[in-house]
């Protein structure tokens, strides 16, 4: 291939690939100066220039104009200098083509491995880019294979990976089945853009209500908090900006319809959607649904709350293995004690105006100061019990 066909193949690889033309030339040039270096064995300053038209390469062996040469091969005098160009001076730096006579066959070789370089990095720069800004975004992925329990799920032009921990436990993957995933994050290695995605992260929720209630895009409904344990159930608490329009309504739609779409796309997930309120007594009754709340009595110096429901309805309200109290607690970020009426009676739990009892406060701790009287006397009977050890 002369230098006229490599410049137009080059010309239609880097069109069609979307890498700027001038860094692959610059990546040429560089290279060229190490090859012409390792393989003639110059110790001069090399510097070479590959035409953006014709693709002709020449090599010139860079001089700095001085007085006085001491040094040859680097440096060449004013009087010489001037005899190429008469607007030389003292520390211009003038060009001697010292292109080798067999460098075409090194030069192509080189450019050869560059270009095949350059295009991988810049590959593998356009993929990342392109994916890094699906971080934390819902994308649709093709299953291709299991690698060590890991789901080898494809993006486009790359592969992600599904870890054992990101699966939802009980969901199985087969080949070609399309999938909604959680883009957790994106990595540049040495190999490429590497993908880790999540069926299991609340956030994949979210991102599900956004794509499929549209007063949660476009933000009127807002989500305030989820809490999940992926593959069994889902708490999300939601609170609307319009007093017109119903947060609760309006994430499950018309029959159900919209909640229906997400609880099928996480394979039977049971989702709760319940209403925020900025009264922590109202949301943790609210987060408590499906079961009623009779009472409610919060400590706020330690985050707690006594809750008292119906005595027929205290299985509903802890959940089986207790994952309705569980979920209840990630959501309000409150801790929760369940008791049911007639146990809250006998016992005393809360208070009839639904308070603690004042002995359950938790009071701040008094700050402890010392006497200095009292300081002196500790450390006279300390010396006093060591005279007596000897």
């Amino acid at each position: 291939m002369d230098s006229a066909e490599f410049m137009e193949a080059l010309k239609e690889i880097v069109k069609e690939k979307g890498i700027d033309e001038e860094v692959i030339y610059e990546a040429i040039e560089t290279s060229l100066v190490s090859a012409c270096k390792k393989n003639f064995g110059t110790s001069q300053n090399i510097k070479v220039v590959m035409d953006r038209t014709t693709g002709n390469i020449e090599v010139y062996a860079q001089k700095d104009v001085v007085e006085e040469v001491e040094d040859p091969m680097l440096q060449v005098s004013l009087e010489d200098a001037r005899k190429i160009n008469p607007s030389y001076n003292v520390g211009d730096v003038v060009d001697f083509v010292v292109t080798p006579k067999n460098f075409g066959r090194i030069s192509a070789q080189t450019a050869k491995q560059v270009v095949v370089q350059k295009f991988r990095e810049a590959e593998r720069e356009i993929l990342y880019n392109q994916y890094i800004s699906k971080e934390k975004e819902i994308v649709i992925g093709i299953v291709q294979r299991i690698e060590k329990k890991n789901v080898i799920v494809q993006l486009g032009k790359i592969d992600a990976i599904l870890a054992p921990n990101e699966q939802i436990p009980g969901e199985t993957y087969k080949f070609m089945d399309r999938i909604k995933v959680y883009v957790v994050e994106v990595r540049q290695t040495t190999k490429g853009p590497q993908i880790y995605v999540s069926r299991t992260h609340p956030e994949l929720v979210k991102r599900l209500f956004e794509q499929e209630v549209p007063e949660v895009f476009d933000g009127t409904v807002e989500i305030k908090s989820i809490a999940r344990e992926a593959g069994s159930r889902t708490k999300i608490a939601v609170y609307s900006k319009d007093p017109n329009v119903d947060a609760v309504g309006a994430c499950v739609g018309q029959n159900g319809y919209r909640v229906n779409v997400i609880v099928n796309e996480l394979c039977g997930e049971k989702i709760d959607i319940v209403n925020w309120s900025e009264d922590p007594k109202e949301f943790i009754a609210a987060a408590l649904s499906p079961s009623k709340v009779l009472a409610v009595a919060i400590n706020p110096n330690e985050q707690s709350a006594r809750i008292v429901v119906p005595d027929h309805q205290l299985s509903l309200a802890i959940g089986k293995e207790g994952q309705n109290a569980r979920l209840s607690a990630k959501l309000t970020g409150w801790r929760i004690d369940i008791k049911s009426e007639s146990q809250a009676r006998e016992t005393g739990f809360i208070t009839e105006d639904g308070e603690f009892p004042e002995e359950d406060l938790v009071q701040p701790e008094e700050e402890l100061v010392l006497d200095e009287d009292i300081i002196e006397e500790c450390e006279e009977e300390a010396f006093d019990t060591e005279e007596d050890d000897e």
